[in-house]
C-alpha cells in the first residue's frame, strides 16, 4: 500500500505546489490524477520517489518511510517504484531489448549493464514482457524506429522489469492519438490488475480517465478537491477543479464511444 500523509511542497518563492495531501492507495488499485496545469500533479508523483524533495509530510510504501531514507536507501527503494514518462525517456540508439533491460540497472550494477551482461533470468523476463505488450518481434529494432505507441509500450516493459510495487505514470497518452491512448491506458490497467500493482496516473484527459480507472483524485492549487469513483465527476465537481467549462459534453459517454473503446 502507498500512503501519503500531509505531503506538502513549498518552493523557496513561497509558492505551494502541494498542500497537506493525504492519500491511501491499496495494492492493485489504479488511480487517475487530474487537474489543470500547475495543480501539482507532476510534483506529487515526483515527491513520491523524491525526484522532488517534499517540504514536509510522509510517503510510506508498504510501511517504508521513503521521506526518511538515506541516499543509498532511497536508491534501493526506487527499484520498487516503476516510472513511465510522457516523452518515453528511451535511449534512441539502443534496441528495444536494451531499453527494457535498462530497467534492471538498479539490480545488476553499472559495469554489468555497461558491458550488457545481464543475467539470463532478466533477459527471459524482458522477452516475456515484450511478448505481453505485443512487441516481441521488435526486440532488436532501435528505439528511434518505433511509433509513439510502441515507444510507450517499451517504457511500460522497462518499468515492469524492475518488479515494482508501485507504478508512477506521468501523462502516458499526451503525445498519442485517441485510439492509441485508449490502448495504452487499457494495457496499463490490465498489467496492474495482473500483478496486483498500485498505480498513480497523471492524466489530462478526463474522459479517458473515466473510461478505465477505478478511482479519480482531482487536484486544484496543490490540494485535493475530489477523491472518488469516476462517475462522481459531475459538472459541478469538474468546475471546482478546472473552472468554468462545458463539462456536460466532456464527461458524456454515448453508446458509440463505449463500443469504440471496447474494440480498440
Amino acid at each position: 500500500m502507498l500512503s501519503l500523509k500531509s505531503l506538502t511542497k513549498t518552493y523557496r518563492t513561497g509558492d505551494k505546489a502541494l498542500v497537506s495531501v493525504d492519500i491511501d492507495i491499496p495494492n492493485g488499485q489504479v488511480v487517475a490524477l487530474i487537474g489543470p496545469s500547475g495543480a501539482g500533479k507532476s510534483t506529487l508523483i515526483r515527491c513520491i520517489n523524491r525526484l522532488v524533495e517534499p517540504t514536509s509530510g510522509q510517503v510510506l510504501l508498504d510501511d517504508v518511510d521513503v521521506t526518511a531514507l538515506s541516499s543509498s536507501g532511497l536508491r534501493r527503494e526506487r527499484r520498487r517504484m516503476g516510472m513511465i514518462f510522457q516523452e518515453y525517456a528511451l535511449v534512441e540508439r539502443l534496441t528495444v531489448m536494451e531499453n527494457v533491460l535498462s530497467g534492471r540497472l538498479g539490480y545488476v550494477g553499472f559495469w554489468r549493464s555497461f558491458l550488457r551482461k545481464y543475467p539470463q533470468s532478466d533477459i527471459d523476463e524482458a522477452f516475456r514482457l515484450l511478448d505481453r505488450v505485443g512487441l516481441l518481434a521488435m526486440a532488436d529494432k532501435r528505439a528511434d524506429e518505433l511509433s509513439g505507441g510502441q515507444r510507450q509500450r517499451v517504457g511500460i516493459c522497462r518499468a515492469l522489469i524492475q518488479n515494482p510495487a508501485l507504478l508512477l505514470v506521468d501523462e502516458p497518452t499526451a503525445s498519442l492519438d485517441p485510439k492509441t491512448s485508449r490502448q495504452i491506458m487499457r494495457l496499463i490497467c490490465e498489467l496492474c490488475q495482473e500483478r496486483g500493482l498500485a498505480a498513480i496516473i497523471n492524466i489530462h484527459d478526463v474522459a479517458l480517465a473515466q473510461m478505465f480507472v477505478q478511482r479519480v483524485i482531482g487536484l486544484q492549487s496543490g490540494a485535493i478537491r475530489f477523491d472518488g469513483p469516476p462517475d462522481g465527476l459531475s459538472p459541478d465537481v469538474l468546475t471546482e477543479i478546472y473552472g468554468e467549462e462545458d463539462w456536460q459534453a466532456t464527461i458524456r459517454k454515448d453508446e458509440d464511444e463505449d463500443t469504440e473503446a471496447a474494440v480498440a
